[in-house]
């Protein structure tokens, strides 16, 4: 072999090396969702919420009570709700390494279990420029509905480059 064919190849794992290391360590923003059944199950009536965005206490309160579930009736069959809690917990941001799922962590004191994920100190600190008539434009209705204004939400990302509010334009902070 040729030096700067094997010079290609070191490089090139270094770099597949420093990405895997990245990924083992989290990002910026919260892990996707990487789990079908919570997408079918819960996507289908709202934003698909990543577990990183609550504590293991509150998706465990939150599945225990689906049969009032934000007043709908959410219940499933007991081996489908124990696969979507083991997962939600599994991934709850008090096991997460990604930096704003750390975030929203501290700011929830110890023993709290928020059930809305708006109600978490660290969302309302980070919302509180937000115009309140915002909330009056049909598509959005609430900060509960993070994919509309987050348009990599989906992704785990929440950064303000990605906000784009409708009827109100891009956020600029």
């Amino acid at each position: 072999m040729n030096t700067k064919l094997i010079s290609k190849m070191v490089m090139s794992g270094a770099l597949l090396m420093m990405a895997i290391s990245a990924n083992a360590g989290g990002g910026s923003g919260v892990a996707p969702v990487n789990n079908t059944l919570y997408a079918e199950e819960c996507g289908t009536c709202h934003f698909a919420y990543q577990p990183g965005l609550l504590p293991e206490r509150s998706w465990r309160k939150l599945m225990a009570g689906l049969d009032d579930h934000f007043d709908e009736n959410a219940e499933l069959d007991e081996v489908d709700r124990l696969k979507l809690e083991n997962y939600l917990v599994t991934y709850a941001g008090d096991h997460s390494n990604y930096k704003r799922s750390k975030k929203l962590m501290r700011s929830i004191r110890n023993g709290d279990a928020p059930l809305r994920i708006t109600m978490i100190p660290y969302l309302k600190k980070e919302h509180r420029e937000v115009p309140k008539d915002v909330l009056k434009n049909e598509k959005i209705r609430s900060l509960s509905n993070c994919d509309v204004c987050h348009r990599t939400a989906q992704k785990g990302d929440f950064e303000e480059r990605g906000i784009d509010i409708p009827g109100y334009g891009k956020w600029e902070d």
